[in-house]
């Protein structure tokens, strides 16, 4: 005798509560179908695991999504911290070229020139007189040794001259004369030095002198009379408003010729003295106004 199902059959879930368990159709002893529920458990098991797997992997991917949120914040312009970015945006970052600072052009004054000092009377105002050119008692001149004589000082110019010089120092207005002697080894030069009051004079009265155009021999001090009517070495050069000469022979009164190196030596260098010492005169005062 058969009896049919009426109704739905209630399915028993572990899980759910009140739930009836279910029981086998085979017997009508009341014995539960073990092997049913054998495989029901199983497949509770597997479904457990899958829950597992996919509940871990989403729990992974949301992990992921919070630490890249986390990167992405570091790097962003605003800081939760509220302290500074780690770095400024790639466009404030600086160039590798800087822009040097710009200055106003400047020029410096020109250097004061010493022979504009020494071309005028009214910028030439330092003290002058035979012991400012020409100081000390001696005279070094590389590895010669010149004794210095007598000096000497006069406003009248033609005084201190010989030949054509005396009327060319008072018609280009010659305001002072100065001399000074030195001797070596029987060797005398005097040097003079005439006073004008411009360059120009002084140019104008050396393109006039000539060959008679002479110094005055000045001695005196251990300086023997020299040069009084023997042949006699001269020169005669101008710097600024000066003109300066050397007269140089022997002591002994004999005449120089070509062949005396000595007495041209000596004039040399009591002439290369003199340029130097009015050179510095200049110098001296260019400095002092450049300060």
């Amino acid at each position: 005798m058969s009896y049919g199902q009426g109704g739905s059959q209630n399915q028993w879930d572990p899980w759910t509560p009140q739930s009836e368990q279910p029981w086998s159709a085979k017997g009508d002893d009341g014995t539960p179908d073990w092997a049913a529920l054998a495989d029901q458990s199983e497949n509770r098991s597997k479904r457990r695991k899958v829950l597992l797997i996919v509940g871990g992997a989403l729990a992974t991917a949301a992990i992921g999504t919070a630490v890249a949120m986390a990167v992405v914040n570091a790097g962003s312009d605003d800081d939760t911290a509220g302290g500074p970015s780690a770095l400024p945006p790639s466009a404030s970052l600086p160039g590798g070229t800087a822009t040097a600072p710009s200055f106003a052009p400047t020029s410096a004054p020109p250097p004061l020139d010493p022979k504009d000092f020494i071309s005028s009377a009214k910028k030439d105002t330092a003290p002058l007189s035979p012991e400012t050119l020409f100081p000390g008692t001696q005279l070094t001149m590389g590895e010669t040794v010149y004794k210095k004589g007598a000096t000497a000082d006069t406003k009248n110019c033609a005084s201190g001259a010989r030949g054509t010089l005396p009327k060319l120092l008072t018609a280009n207005k010659c305001t002072r004369l100065m001399r000074v002697s030195y001797v070596k080894d029987g060797v005398a030069v005097t040097a003079g030095v005439a006073v004008f009051d411009s360059a120009a004079e002084a140019t104008e009265f050396k393109g006039q002198t000539d060959t008679k155009s002479i110094i005055s021999s000045l001695s005196g001090k251990g300086v023997k009379p020299f040069c009084e009517s023997a042949i006699c070495r001269t020169t005669t050069n101008t710097l600024g408003r000066y003109a300066y000469f050397t007269t140089a022979g022997f002591t002994s009164g004999k005449d120089v010729t070509l062949k005396d190196n000595k007495v041209f030596s000596a004039g040399n260098d009591l002439a290369q003295f003199t340029f130097r010492q009015l050179l510095r005169r200049g110098e001296a005062q260019a400095s002092a106004a450049a300060k």
